[in-house]
């Protein structure tokens, strides 16, 4: 079994993370059944958030009862103390547990630090004090931010994007991490969906050995397919580095990660996935996103305001409504 060490938190996993945004999309009884089987397969690492809607509580009565032998990330986009403890009391009560193993600062703008007059960070070593958390992450999509916190000397992990569309700077996060022996969590290794091939993405990883994948997993049959890599690990080789090249050259550069971050837009425009509707078209079946709803999503693209709010906010500088402009022309080709 392929095995990852986040550094210093000397937490050790295989390399399948589960990464529990999905779930909320999931009854309970369907998340409480796919979590269970995935913690029945190995898995052992759960990553959620106090801004996933249930997935805490999901996580929470599927896995309480084996507490113990499986480790929780979750997360806080809190801006003051007040809220800080407010999210972290609500996380323990709906996780059904004393203590979170990662507690981490959700995407803030910043690198909170100690004396940096929000008080973030004080409170953070207050609840590692507690026993309410034993280990301080960040998780953010903003490099410049990664690459602070990492230099900071005040975080055990930092989670980022990181898939085989990674850019140059983003490895250079990575090598850092490992020289500072600090975890490096990967979100969105799947691209938001855009790689196909779950294998390619696995393999990619493997390379890594201090990078541990959390893959989003919604479905029993996705589920499956990373549990089958547990004893088979996928190893990269010439004929997978060339399909992985060819999606590089596809999808490298400009494209939306479809994160949400630029949400909400301000005339209902469906940004995360109009802005990227091309790539989706193309990478899976597309009669999906060729019915009357999504005509009607896509041509609400035509009541942009280019307010430029949606830009200000992507974390990869994208001219998001000349993105948005360029995927309905292009969608309209396919009706």
């Amino acid at each position: 079994m392929d095995k990852v060490t986040l550094g210093i938190t000397g937490i050790t996993v295989n390399r399948n993370g589960f990464g529990a945004l999905p779930v909320q999309r999931v009854d309970m009884a369907g998340a409480v059944a796919l979590l269970q089987k995935a913690y029945e397969n190995g898995i052992r690492f759960f990553d959620t958030a106090r801004l996933y809607s249930d997935s805490e509580a999901k996580l929470g009565v599927a896995l309480a009862s084996v507490r113990q032998e499986i480790y929780i990330a979750t997360k806080t986009n809190a801006t003051t103390p007040e809220k800080f403890w407010a999210d972290l009391a609500t996380s323990l009560d709906n996780l059904k547990s004393d203590y979170v193993d990662i507690y981490q600062f959700h995407n803030p703008s910043f690198c909170p630090r100690p004396n940096d007059g929000t008080g973030l960070y004080e409170a953070m070593l207050e609840a590692k004090a507690q026993g309410k958390i034993r280990h301080i992450g960040l998780t953010n999509h903003s490099l410049e931010v990664a690459m602070e916190a990492a230099n900071s000397g005040l975080y055990s992990t930092i989670q980022f994007p990181f898939s085989y569309l990674a850019s140059e700077k983003d490895l250079e996060l990575v090598k850092l991490c490992q020289e500072k022996n600090i975890g490096f969590i990967a979100m969105k290794s799947l691209a938001g969906g855009l790689i196909t091939k779950s294998n390619l993405a696995y393999a990619f990883a493997s390379q890594f050995d201090n990078v541990l994948p959390i893959w989003g997993i919604q479905k029993e049959n996705e589920l499956d397919e990373f549990i089958s890599y547990q004893s088979i690990p996928p190893i990269q080789d010439e004929k997978m580095a060339k399909a992985i090249a060819a999606d590089v050259n596809e999808l490298g550069g400009d494209f939306c990660r479809g994160c949400g971050y630029c949400m909400p837009c301000p005339v209902g425009i469906e940004i995360n996935n109009c802005a990227r509707m091309s790539l989706l078209l193309r990478r899976s079946p597309a009669a999906g996103w060729l019915n009357e709803s999504w005509q009607a999503k896509m041509a609400k693209i035509e009541d942009c305001l280019n307010c430029g709010q949606c830009s200000s906010k992507c974390p990869y500088n994208l001219d998001t409504p000349a993105l948005l402009a360029k995927n309905l022309a292009d969608y309209r080709t396919f009706l």
